[in-house]
């Protein structure tokens, strides 16, 4: 573990009174979620929004509003490249 990496862990552990074995496994859980990918972003989204009964096209114009306030580079995918993502 490198020095920035040790003193965020201490500033968190203060800062929330949490164990630092806790606080290291918070912020790796954050960069973890912040590393998702475009592809595994849909994905994920599309799973977790057809169990809360959403169809299809429903799905798909949400997806595509979401993802430009995603903390990843995306291109822009137009509907058509969503739904192959998710069906190939």
């Amino acid at each position: 573990m490198d020095d920035e990496s040790a003193q965020l862990i201490a500033h968190i552990a203060r800062s929330t009174n949490l164990p630092t074995q806790q606080a290291a496994r918070v912020i790796a859980d954050i960069l973890e979620f912040y590393s998702e990918s475009a592809e595994a972003f849909v994905a994920r989204r599309h799973q977790e929004l057809a169990q809360q009964g959403l169809k299809n096209p429903a799905i798909f114009d949400r997806i595509s509003k979401e993802l430009p306030a995603r903390r990843f580079t995306s291109p822009s995918f137009s509907l058509r490249q969503l739904r192959r993502l998710i069906y190939g």
